[in-house]
């Protein structure tokens, strides 16, 4: 009888073992997408060839996949390395998982030219000292959380994928979409200035920029969704998810909020 249990108990942690062994893994690798010198398609494939994944996933929209798939004279990061691991393993999947129709529906709406042109008066305003204090800071504190990123941007893409960055771009994120809207609800520059939609309609400065700010979470909360929906359709497999590293702690923590325990989240580097 005393030999029963210990028996039970290493069958039990046995089962245990071999289950969380042939969990779904998801690597969310945060990219620089243009070809750099400390980060370009070589190293990319070198860290595909260390994970091996069985699926791909891409920060495009069906329509953005079918390019990809076609266009061999992109020099993009993350399809250029694909590419050459596609060659290599002809067995992968490679799947879109961006919000569908995504560039069309924000010049539909109004957020494509607006948010741009926004951030555009904004520095404008600045540089000539028309901004109050606070609106001041505001600025500034982006400004200076842009730089800081830019400058982890260069090094090793180690160092663009660890929490510390992580927090760092969620804080750059929130200053973009949370902070420097105060400024655009506040000055009557952004009320008065307008942009012509595809329907012909006039939308201002203010509305689009509030509309892209609403959109940042829609967008990454739907990637993050079909990131959930392909782990569930294809279980027990590697999973590469290709995004700009500035989405990264978004869709990680969107991730980890939709998890029931049927996949684990890892660095490339582990």
């Amino acid at each position: 009888m005393k030999m029963r249990y210990p028996l039970a108990l290493f069958l039990f942690l046995l089962t245990n073992f071999y289950f969380s062994q042939n969990k779904t893994k998801i690597y969310v690798i945060g990219n620089i997408h243009d070809s750099v010198p400390n980060y370009h398609p070589v190293i990319l494939f070198g860290m595909l060839e260390k994970i091996k994944p069985d699926i791909i996933l891409h920060e495009v929209d069906s329509k953005g996949m079918k390019e990809y798939e076609t266009d061999n004279t992109s020099k993009e990061n993350e399809i250029t390395a694909t590419n050459l691991y596609l060659k290599k393993h002809s067995d992968i999947l490679r799947f879109p998982f961006d919000f569908e129709g995504r560039n069309q529906y924000r010049k539909d709406k109004g957020m494509v030219p607006t948010d741009n042109l926004s951030v555009k008066l904004i520095d404008s305003l600045y540089k000539v000292k028309q901004l109050s204090p606070a609106e001041t800071k505001l600025y500034e504190d982006f400004l200076d959380t842009t730089k800081e990123l830019m400058k982890i941007a260069e090094q090793s893409p180690e160092h663009f994928n660890n929490k510390a960055t992580d927090k760092i771009s969620e804080k750059r994120q929130n200053m973009q979409y949370s902070g420097l809207i105060k400024i655009t609800d506040q000055r009557p520059e952004f009320a008065n200035r307008y942009v012509t939609k595809p329907n012909g309609e006039n939308i201002s400065y203010r509305d689009g920029f509030k509309l892209m700010s609403g959109f940042w979470d829609l967008r990454n909360q739907t990637m993050a969704k079909n990131i959930y929906a392909i782990a569930e359709k294809y279980p027990h497999k590697k999973i590469v998810v290709l995004t700009g590293f500035l989405h990264r702690y978004y869709l990680l923590k969107e991730l980890n909020r939709l998890n029931k325990g049927n996949y684990v989240i890892k660095e490339f580097y582990e």
